[in-house]
């Protein structure tokens, strides 16, 4: 399978799920341009999660190359200013595994904002381009046997039956492990980053 191609159903399959969701929660889902609480603090993403990333910024630089350089200094200014304390490896970018790393990461960087937010809109630079934890983020979605997540902003005073009215269901692992395994295959990427690593 062609890497891009298969991105391209694996997006389409969540964000078809996600408007589902979007249109199950109503008013009960506050996620507008500018809300940005789920944008600071680093969290994992795959070597897909970072091909997408790399290939969007490629095309905001074909488009509009004034945005692209700022997304790509505050990448670097971000991998710079958490280097030190880096979960892994700071060189490669890649995360470390196992449950002792799990718990490094936990409290790393937690106010370090993403390099694609643009801190003064409030407006993902990449949007098109988003890792998955974002496209899934706000709304109750089940991925699996994963629990549930739910935005905090979300949901107010909802009880549980109303939240759970909302949840809809991703089957999505299969494609995304097929993917993650060509990638290793054409590329020899494996392993977990975090999109300061993937832009910088």
């Amino acid at each position: 399978m062609r890497i891009e191609a298969g991105d391209r159903e694996l997006v389409q399959i969540v964000d078809t799920a996600m408007a589902e969701a979007a249109r199950r929660s109503g008013s009960w889902l506050v996620c507008r341009l500018g809300c940005t609480q789920c944008c600071i603090g680093p969290f994992p993403i795959s070597q897909l999660d970072a091909l997408r990333l790399r290939r969007g910024l490629a095309d905001l630089e074909a488009h509009d190359p004034a945005r692209a350089r700022n997304v790509r200094r505050r990448a670097r200014e971000s991998v710079a200013r958490i280097s030190g304390e880096f979960p892994g490896d700071a060189a490669t970018g890649l995360l470390d595994e196992g449950e002792a790393a799990e718990e490094r990461f936990s409290g790393f960087a937690d106010e370090e904002p993403c390099p694609a937010l643009d801190l003064e809109t409030g407006a993902c630079d990449l949007y098109s381009a988003r890792p998955m934890t974002c496209r899934i983020f706000g709304p109750p979605v089940r991925c699996g046997p994963d629990a549930v997540g739910v935005c905090e902003l979300c949901f107010e005073g909802a009880s549980e039956e109303q939240i759970a009215a909302c949840e809809v269901e991703i089957d999505s692992a299969a494609l995304e492990t097929e993917l993650a395994a060509e990638i290793e295959r054409t590329t020899g990427a494996k392993g977990r980053t975090i999109v300061a690593f993937a832009l910088a």
